[in-house]
């Protein structure tokens, strides 16, 4: 037998030219007659044997193609091949002889769109499947005529491993027989007309190549945790009782090993978490740590959503990073950017040679602002592989947070357009229906499923309830950044102090609606690039009074209402704007101002995090009562913050201006009031001027108050006082 009874011509030829749709309905053994049929295509083999039990028997080639080849053999039984071919042998098994691996279970919800851990059957998995070990291939590609996995385990020839359609679903998979974590693979996608699109990244893979290629790797991504007790009591950690104060990080860029190297997890888990947890801060936030592909992005145009950087190491050591976080007490938030994707031809644009994942129409589906691509939100799958994938860093990782970028380009489709760009949703108005359902859909399964998290998104409109529960009409997050108090602060606080009195209410005026959020207050990695400056560089005067100001806004900051958060360098007032490329200027704490500032930050983390009045009602207006909020003349603030009941008051009072001021501070209550915290602390690289310690409330009624205490006010500087 020649093997042409066996195979027809036109799918011979087909699966020689990497045509066929269909290859497992050709290849491997089939039922033919009363017969088994093996059919094998070795690219590059002159002679072909198949190994049965003990049997050795050589296969037939096909005439006119070569390397394809079929043998007959009366029953069927497990098999391997042993080729041969210019000058060399090699022995293997047939990855089409093996079998399904996704069940009929995950293709009713691959193809409802409703499959909760895509991750789980998309991707590339180490298994052993029919007793071999291997991996399993399997991804997304309804549009595309041929899907083959492709690397140098198969010199990257689209032809050698095509695989199998699972039905409507439009998901491919195979099992390829003896690969192992560490194996470089991309897909090779013959789109509609047979069009041969470029080589594409696995959309699920769990690792990648070290930028600048592009390759997705095999990667394990279970292991062992260690942190029962912080899982345990996290919510305690993540709800808006709790002092919660953000160190917001970029991995590359925060320290940089000897030679200008980045730090690996590894050392990121000892010499990060540790200067973290010594700052006193409560949680670390990860600028995106999903593989992307330009340094420049900052990690805000990803690739690989389910792949956390190699630039840093592996999944397992980035677990480790996690979980020595969680050991020492520490929260882990991510950014997640669900609002677009980069147009990387080894990306998600055009991923089968249509508009998949993302909008055809360009009025839909591309961020002006950035030059990338908007997911097509209203396409079930995509809404499954975008909360899929919020799931899966909570899940896999332990991570404890997802930091929503972009939130606001996400709800509105005119954001950042003009009119005429953009196409209004089916009731004429300008609000994302199908984004503002993601967005409900990735909160709802997040806090369903991992409760104790906590969800924060970067909203810049007054867009209403963001941080109100989906049950309720609101988008379901636990909190909101707060642009509005960011902008009117640092206004504020970048005005000479003489004409402060001319702006006094852009500080008083978060307090309007401070409750209708969630809030936290953040000054980001977005205040010290694109040529803002730095913190310190923002504040008005000579060298000691930017120091000055620096401090004296970091007091009324960790002293008003809302959970807070610094970028990475802000915490010891680094003198230059944020460079991605290369480290921070740690040499600067050599200095003394630079050193009080660290200090005024980590002292101010630490009195916030053990005194209930300053967090327990960050988010509740019975937390926050103001005492003076109309001397615009002379600069100064002064409002209460309350605990609980029967938890001590604190009185914070801060004076913008350079003048020292004795001043009548109206008190709720008589007897002492310890200073608990004064930003003109020589420790702090201030003048030392203060009040000994703390004052006597006397029944001299101020300010609409019984009693009253005169108190010095350093120049440029907050003071705290604590009920005594």
């Amino acid at each position: 037998m020649t093997g042409e009874e066996y195979v027809d011509s036109d799918a011979a030829w087909a699966i020689a030219e990497g045509r066929h749709g269909d290859p497992f309905s050709v290849l491997g053994p089939h039922k033919r007659g009363s017969d088994w049929v093996i059919t094998a295509f070795v690219p590059g083999a002159e002679r072909l044997w198949v190994l049965s039990g003990k049997k050795v028997e050589e296969a037939t080639p096909y005439p006119g193609i070569a390397g394809l080849f079929t043998h007959r053999q009366p029953r069927k039984a497990a098999y391997r091949l042993r080729a041969s071919g210019h000058g060399t042998e090699w022995e293997f098994e047939d990855p089409f002889r093996f079998g399904p691996v996704l069940g009929e279970m995950d293709e009713y919800l691959l193809g409802e769109g409703t499959h909760k851990r895509l991750w789980q059957v998309l991707g590339a998995h180490c298994i052993t499947h029919e007793g071999v070990e291997g991996v399993h291939f399997a991804v997304w590609a309804p549009n595309a005529e041929r899907v083959s996995v492709v690397g140098n385990f198969n010199i990257w020839d689209g032809r050698r491993h095509p695989m199998r359609r699972r039905g409507p679903t439009g998901v491919w998979e195979i099992f390829v027989p003896g690969l192992t974590e560490g194996e470089a693979y991309k897909y090779e996608i013959r789109g509609p007309g047979g069009v041969l699109l470029p080589l594409k990244a696995d959309p699920a893979g769990f690792g990648s190549e070290h930028p600048p290629a592009t390759a997705s790797v095999v990667r394990r991504i279970g292991g062992a945790f260690h942190d029962a007790d912080w899982m345990a009591a996290r919510h305690n950690h993540n709800s808006i009782d709790a002092p919660i104060s953000v160190y917001e990080v970029h991995l590359g860029s925060w320290r940089r090993a000897p030679g200008d190297r980045m730090l690996s997890y590894t050392e990121l888990a000892e010499q990060l978490v540790d200067y973290v947890a010594d700052m006193g801060f409560t949680h670390i936030e990860c600028l995106p740590v999903s593989e992307f592909p330009f340094d420049g992005s900052w990690g805000y145009q990803p690739v690989g959503l389910f792949a956390p950087t190699i630039r840093h190491g592996t999944p397992s050591e980035f677990r480790a990073f996690v979980d020595a976080a969680h050991r020492k007490g520490l929260g882990v938030l991510l950014d997640w950017v669900p609002g677009h994707f980069p147009s990387d031809a080894h990306g998600l644009a055009q991923f089968d040679g249509t508009a998949l994942y993302e909008h055809q129409d360009p009025r839909e589906g591309f961020h002006q602002d950035w030059n990338t691509l908007i997911y097509n939100y209203g396409r079930v799958e995509v809404k499954n592989f975008l909360v899929s994938n919020a799931l899966y860093w909570l899940e896999e990782y332990h991570v404890d947070g997802l930091r929503v970028d972009a939130v606001a380009s996400m709800l509105y489709r005119d954001y950042s357009r003009k009119a005429g760009e953009w196409i209004p949703n089916r009731d004429g108005g300008r609000e994302n229906y199908e984004a503002i359902d993601v967005l409900r859909a990735m909160n709802i399964t997040a806090y369903g499923e991992c409760p104790g998290v906590m969800t924060v998104a970067e909203e810049s409109t007054a867009f209403p309830g963001v941080s109100r529960p989906a049950n309720w009409g609101g988008l379901g997050f636990g909190f909101k950044w707060n642009m509005g108090w960011m902008n009117d602060t640092l206004s504020y606080m970048q005005k000479d102090p003489l004409f402060r009195k001319y702006h006094h209410h852009k500080m008083t005026f978060g307090l309007v609606y401070a409750w209708s959020e969630n809030f936290i207050l953040p000054i980001s990695h977005d205040e010290v690039v694109h040529g803002k400056g730095s913190m310190l560089a923002k504040m008005p005067g000579d060298g000691d009074q930017k120091f000055a100001n620096l401090r004296a806004f970091y007091g009324y900051m960790w002293g008003h209402p809302g959970k807070k958060l610094l970028f990475m360098g802000q915490e010891f007032a680094q003198g230059a704007e944020w460079n991605h490329n290369q480290s921070l200027d740690w040499h600067q704490l050599d200095l003394p101002p630079h050193a009080g500032v660290q200090a005024l930050v980590r002292d101010l983390n630490h009195l916030y995090r053990k005194t209930p009045a300053l967090h327990v009602n960050d988010c509740r207006p019975e937390g926050f009562e103001w005492i003076e909020a109309n001397d615009a003349e002379a600069s100064v603030y002064a409002w209460l913050r309350k605990g609980r009941a029967g938890d001590p008051m604190v009185a914070v009072a801060v004076n913008m201006t350079p003048v020292e001021r004795s001043y009548r501070l109206g008190l709720p209550a008589a007897g002492k009031w310890v200073e608990v915290m004064n930003t003109d602390s020589a420790v702090y690289g201030g003048g030392n001027r203060g009040n000994m310690g703390g004052v006597k409330a006397e029944a001299v009624p101020s300010q609409g108050r019984p009693y009253s205490a005169l108190v010095t006010l350093p120049p440029l500087s907050a003071v705290y006082f604590m009920q005594g």
